[in-house]
C-alpha cells in the first residue's frame, strides 16, 4: 500500500513539474512537454521494468555477469539520459532505474545493490541532507501557524485514513496503532518530494520548511512509539495464533 501510495505521489509529482517548469511556453509545448514526462512515468512503471529484467537475466549480458555492480550505475545513467533528454527531472529517472533494477522475486545483483547502497549511505545521502540543510530558512522562511496546522492536520488524516483501511482489513487495537504511526512518517521519501517541488518553484520556501520539519518529526515520532512498544515487550503485529503472539512478544522483548 505504502509503494502505490508513492507512485500516485511521484507522478502527480512529475506532472506537476513538467507543468511548473514550462508555465512561460505556449500550450503545444506543454503538452508535448507534459505528455512526455507522463509517458517516461509509466513506461517506466509498466514495460521497460519488464524488458530491464529479461536483459538482466539474459545469457548474452556478460556486464551483469561480471561486473553487477558496473551495470547497475548502467542502468541508472540510461535512464537519466533519457530523462534529460526528456527535460524530465533526474529524480523520477533514479526513483525508475531503482524500480527496474530491483526484482521482488529473484534478488538478482543483491551484492551489487548493497554495495551500492553503502557507499551512498556513506557519503551521497549525507551529502544530499547537508544540502537540504542550506536550503532552509528558519529565520524568514518560517511560519509557526502554518507548520502546526498543516503537522496536526496532515498527522490526523493520515492516522485516520490508515486506521479506517486496517480496520476493514482485520488489524485491531494496538496492531491499529502501530499501522497507523508508523505509515504517518515521511522519512527520506517526503524530504526528497519536498526538494523537488521546492526547486521547481512549485511551494514557497514557509512551506518547503514545513514539510521537511514535518517529515522529521513524524519519522522521529513513529520512532520513539516502536522502540516504546519494543521495550514494553507488546508484538508490533499480533498473529492470529496465540502462540505465535507469545513468541513474538519475546522476541520482541529480547530485541529491545
Amino acid at each position: 500500500m505504502a509503494v502505490l501510495e508513492d507512485i500516485v505521489l511521484w507522478l502527480a509529482l512529475a506532472v506537476a513539474t513538467a507543468i511548473a517548469g514550462k508555465a512561460v511556453l505556449n500550450p503545444r509545448e506543454m503538452v508535448y512537454h507534459l505528455m512526455s514526462t507522463v509517458v517516461f512515468f509509466l513506461l517506466g512503471l509498466t514495460i521497460v521494468p519488464r524488458v530491464i529484467k529479461r536483459i538482466n537475466k539474459a545469457r548474452f549480458n556478460f556486464v551483469a555477469k561480471h561486473s553487477p555492480v558496473g551495470y547497475a550505475i548502467a542502468v541508472l545513467l540510461a535512464y537519466c539520459v533519457v530523462a534529460g533528454a526528456l527535460n524530465v527531472s533526474l529524480v523520477f529517472a533514479a526513483f525508475l532505474a531503482g524500480f527496474a533494477v530491483v526484482h521482488k522475486k529473484r534478488r538478482l545483483f543483491s551484492d551489487a545493490l548493497d554495495a551500492i547502497g553503502k557507499v551512498s549511505f556513506a557519503f551521497f545521502i549525507p551529502v544530499y541532507f547537508a544540502i537540504v540543510g542550506l536550503k532552509l530558512d528558519l529565520v524568514r522562511g518560517l511560519s509557526l501557524w502554518m507548520m502546526v496546522a498543516f503537522f496536526v492536520g496532515s498527522c490526523v488524516v493520515k492516522i485516520l485514513s490508515v486506521s479506517m483501511a486496517g480496520r476493514f482489513a482485520g488489524f485491531r487495537r494496538l496492531d491499529l496503532i502501530n499501522l497507523a504511526i508508523t505509515t504517518n512518517a515521511r522519512g527520506g521519501p517526503g524530504i526528497v518530494v519536498a526538494s523537488v517541488a521546492f526547486d521547481a518553484g512549485i511551494i514557497s520556501s514557509k512551506f518547503y520548511t514545513t514539510l521537511i520539519v514535518t517529515a522529521v518529526l513524524t519519522s522521529q515520532v513513529a520512532g520513539a512509539w516502536l522502540e516504546h512498544v519494543l521495550r514494553k515487550g507488546w508484538p508490533l503485529l499480533a498473529p492470529s495464533n496465540s502462540g505465535e503472539s507469545v513468541v513474538v512478544s519475546q522476541e520482541s522483548r529480547s530485541t529491545a
